[in-house]
């Protein structure tokens, strides 16, 4: 008859190698294309960026070069619950100049059209061309609160009301499945999570990680 130690210790056993086994698994998930459970389309308010750079004494390019971009796409990046997968295939499949071009009034450096492939679209288990279309899907699903769209002076704002601005501008949308950010004082990005299919849904890790401060500045849309 065994006794209790011996039914504990295999027990343990049992539960570690379960444990063990669930860990290696997720690990052999992880950075693998096409493997990971939804999407966040990241919005960068432009005009905080460019105030960013500028103070840094960087060049921004055409983006701050006066055109009047304010909530550009940053990227749509595949996430799973916890953390995300990154540069799933090095060397990355070349991105075509055609593509990249194609994208520049959503996404307005090269640059970042080309580092935003290489480093979360190869996640995405999509080809280049329907990697980016899918972008432009995401970004014409979400409806930008029409104060938004064209500030001409700075903005003061909390978190909470951008949050809840979006929310009112897009059904199906929750303050769940949103996260403002902020680079220092200023807003820096409005990311927003969406199933593989582009429907809005929770996320429960990126809303942890939203900004905190109370208030935010907006810096208005340059140009016009």
């Amino acid at each position: 008859m065994m006794g209790a130690g011996f039914r504990s210790a295999a027990l343990a056993v049992l539960l570690l190698s379960t444990v063990l086994s669930s860990a290696s698994a997720q690990e052999q998930r992880r950075n693998q294309p096409g493997h990971f459970d939804f999407y966040v389309l990241s919005l960068s308010w432009s005009p905080s960026f460019c105030r960013d750079t500028e103070e840094r004494g960087r060049n921004g390019g055409a983006q701050c070069s006066g055109r009047p971009y304010s909530f550009v796409v940053h990227g749509l990046w595949p996430q799973y619950e916890r953390g995300f997968p990154s540069d799933c295939q090095v060397p990355a499949p070349r991105l075509g100049r055609n593509i990249m071009t194609s994208m520049l009034d959503l996404m307005p450096a090269p640059r970042l059209v080309f580092h935003e492939w290489d480093n979360h679209g190869t996640c995405s288990g999509l080809g280049p061309r329907a990697y980016f279309d899918l972008v432009r899907k995401a970004r014409e699903a979400v409806k930008i609160p029409e104060i938004y769209t064209s500030p001409k002076a700075t903005r003061v704002v909390s978190p909470d009301e951008v949050e809840e601005a979006f929310v009112k501008a897009n059904p199906g949308l929750s303050r769940a499945g949103i996260a403002v950010t902020c680079g220092g004082t200023r807003l820096s990005e409005v990311r927003i999570c969406m199933g593989k299919d582009l429907r809005f849904r929770d996320c429960a890790e990126v809303n942890h990680n939203a900004c905190r401060r109370d208030k935010l500045n907006m810096p208005p849309v340059r140009g016009g």
